[in-house]
């Protein structure tokens, strides 16, 4: 290699250039006037001086829920309503051609109607309906009623049931003292807790829907000395269902005997 070599190379480039080392000058004053101004800011003094806080107030009053977010509401819990017989076959028949299973219906879609309006989700479910299997809720409701057939005097009134055994039995005992209470004072009508049946404390969909959903049957009269109520009245004897579950999704107190106190 030529020993003079490096002396050809020019002076000026091993030295910055003029515009560089301005642009470089620059860079230091620009970081330095971010840093105090950052410090400035972090300050007890800045963090809360006179203009900062009245412009805080200001972006509050434009946009009051941009620093205080509104939650998103808890959904309210489920319910499920099963229509005795709906889907599957008509249930007790009257001479005239009434059946059953169109009074549960009429009653059922009233019951759901009251618990929608006041926020509650409810599903409207057939006798033997597929969403069964496993169904989980807070509650569930099957709607049935009695013979259409003229038995004795005493053949008037209302029956709940829940399962025969279940997960939580406090909780079964409690729907169907809320169902009792609040139905018989809705519809005047008379409980006839002797007169419950095995098909009511078994009543199959008792096995099928999810073990802690709690669940009870009613029927909610005969269609023979009750039918006037039953048919004439159907948004009263739906408001005593809908009182029932919701006395028991609210924790409303009952007094002995299923009356209120």
């Amino acid at each position: 290699m030529d020993e003079n070599a490096f002396d050809e190379i020019p002076e000026s480039s091993t030295s910055p250039s003029q515009p560089a080392f301005l642009s470089i000058i620059w860079t230091v004053v620009s970081v330095g006037l971010i840093m105090a101004t950052l410090l400035t800011l972090f300050t007890p003094t800045g963090l809360f001086s006179n203009r900062s806080l009245e412009a805080m107030f200001q972006a509050l009053q434009a946009n009051p829920g941009a620093a205080y977010p509104t939650p998103t509401p808890r959904p309210m819990p489920r319910v499920g309503i099963v229509a005795g017989h709906a889907g599957n076959d008509s249930g007790a028949v009257c001479p005239d051609g009434l059946t059953e299973a169109q009074v549960n219906l009429e009653i059922a879609l009233r019951v759901q109607q009251r618990l929608l309006a006041v926020g509650y989700q409810v599903d409207l479910l057939n006798e033997f309906d597929e969403r069964l299997a496993g169904y989980q809720a807070q509650v569930l409701v099957s709607i049935h009623n009695d013979s259409c057939n003229y038995i004795n005097d005493e053949a008037t009134g209302f029956k709940v049931a829940a399962a025969s055994s279940s997960l939580f039995p406090e909780k079964a005992e409690r729907l169907t003292a809320c169902l009792v209470d609040r139905y018989a004072k809705a519809t005047g009508l008379r409980y006839h807790p002797n007169t419950i049946t095995r098909d009511m404390t078994e009543y199959h969909t008792f096995s099928e829907i999810n073990n802690e959903t709690t669940a009870a049957i009613i029927e909610t009269g005969f269609l023979n000395l009750d039918r006037r109520i039953l048919t004439e009245e159907p948004d009263r004897v739906a408001q005593g269902v809908a009182d029932g579950i919701l006395c028991f999704l609210r924790n409303e107190p009952i007094g002995q005997n299923g009356t209120s106190p």
